[in-house]
Order: structure tokens, then sequence, then C-alpha cells
């Protein structure tokens, strides 16, 4: 891990939807320690400042992949990068899916949105180590056909069950409609010994968690991925906090027993 940002070149530079990219990096010099999936960056765009992003992809050849909505000042920087463009890196931060955890038990991955990137290096792993895990689900959620990202890869995902549907379809969509809790009496997991991992909007994650433990998956065996306005990355600016967690510290990822206390209190 470095607190100082070091160059990384884009060397690929794919559209996911109207306001989403996936960047592919590559170390101009020394790469930064490997990721692990779930962890996340901070992105400098020179001239902008810096976000926090986690990894969509970890080749074995020191580069990266982020994929990137454009929202504000910074990503607005990011997402106008172009290939031969650097951009500076610093991490990795924060706590991973830990997949290892889920060894012999059915595999259950919901995304919300872009919340589907940092799942795509766990479902990658999972497909590719077959016979270590039970049966691999994958959930995916978004407003429109629109926002649908990863479309491509997801269709080749080997798994038990590959489930999408939109909130608000378009005249060519002929797929599922409504939330994605309603895939989960199609998936093929057995609760009791099923670990889950969810990512994307707040309402959902709470939705779906809820859901799964009403069904008997345990909450310590349900990993979800939260965010807050991360600044420093190294659990000193505070800026981050929920409860008693700085989140670039002890999060993104926790378990479900711990942060539904958090998120079912209300602000003041």
């Amino acid at each position: 891990m470095t607190a100082v940002p070091v160059p990384y070149r884009v060397v690929d530079r794919r559209p996911e939807t109207p306001d989403t990219i996936t960047l592919r990096l590559e170390p101009v010099g020394e790469p930064l320690p490997v990721f692990a999936p779930g962890q996340f960056a901070m992105m400098w765009a020179f001239g902008r400042g810096e976000i926090p992003v986690s990894v969509s992809s970890i080749p074995t050849d020191g580069g990266l992949a982020h994929t990137v909505r454009r929202v504000g000042p910074v990503s607005e920087g990011v997402y106008a990068a172009r290939v031969g463009d650097v951009l500076g890196l610093r991490g990795p931060y924060g706590t991973g899916w830990e997949l290892e955890r889920a060894a012999g038990r059915d595999l259950l991955v919901v995304a919300g949105g872009i919340g589907l990137a940092p799942l795509c290096p766990l479902v990658r792993e999972a497909a590719g180590d077959e016979g270590r895990y039970g049966r691999l689900n994958v959930l995916i959620g978004a407003r429109t056909p629109a926002d649908l990202v990863a479309r491509d890869e997801t269709r080749q995902w080997a798994t038990a069950f590959t489930g999408v549907t939109v909130d608000r379809p378009d005249g060519h969509w002929t797929g599922r409609i409504g939330v994605v809790t309603k895939l989960l009496d199609q998936a093929r997991f057995a609760p009791a010994t099923t670990t889950a991992f969810i990512c994307g909007p707040e309402p959902m994650i709470r939705a779906t968690a809820r859901d799964l433990v009403h069904r008997g998956v345990p909450a310590d065996r349900v990993r979800v991925s939260l965010e807050r306005n991360m600044r420093c990355a190294t659990a000193h600016c505070g800026h981050c906090q929920l409860g008693p967690l700085l989140l670039c510290r002890d999060g993104p990822v926790v378990d479900w027993q711990c942060a539904e206390t958090l998120l079912y209190t209300r602000e003041l």
C-alpha cells in the first residue's frame, strides 16, 4: 500500500453505459501491491483531485481495470481519459470479499447497477476454481437496460444461475422486469450453507440482505460493500465514518451482522 499516487497509463478504454467506462491501466514504473477482489484504489485525475474506485479486474501482469461512472468533477476527469493518458493510483485499501471463507458453500452474488463492477473479480475467481465452491448464482439488477455493465462478459459466465432484471424496460427489452430480489426464487442455493456477496445502492443492499436472512442465510455470511465519502483512505480524516467504523479501513466490505444496525440507524 502506498499513500503517494503512482503513475498508471490508460491502455484501453471501453464504454459500458452512456455515463460509465472501464479503463484498463498498466503501471508506468513499479506496480502497486496486488489487490484483492473488493478492495479499492484512490484514483487521481491530475488537476482535478482523487476519488475512490474499486477494482473491476485484477490481471496477473500488474495492470488493473476500474469501472468509473461520471458523477462529479473528478470522475469527469477520469471519464475524459483516453488511451495513452496517465492517471495516478494509490492503494490497495480496505477489506475484500474474502471469497476463501466461502469454500464448500453455495455462492450468491447480487449486484445493482455499477455495483457489479467490484463483484466481477470475485465471480471470475469463483468460476475459475471449479470444485472449491458449491453452486454459483449471479443476480444482476439495473434501472434500465442501458445501465447494465459488463453485458458481454456476464453472458459467458459459467454459473448455476445468472439472472438479469431491470426496473424500467425500453422498447427492445425482452428480459425480466422488477427489483433484483425477485430473482432470488429462481436462484439455486441452500440458504443454510450459502455465502452471499452484495453491492449496489443501499436500499437494494438492505432489501436483499434482509430477504436472505429471512430465508435462512446466516447474517455473518452475507457480505456487503458500503460506500461513504472516502477522502484520505488511511483512516485519519473521518469522512467515511459509519458508527464505529471507518470504511476506508474497516470496510468497504463488512458482514451484514455488523452493517445491519448501522444502516438502520436514523441520522440526526
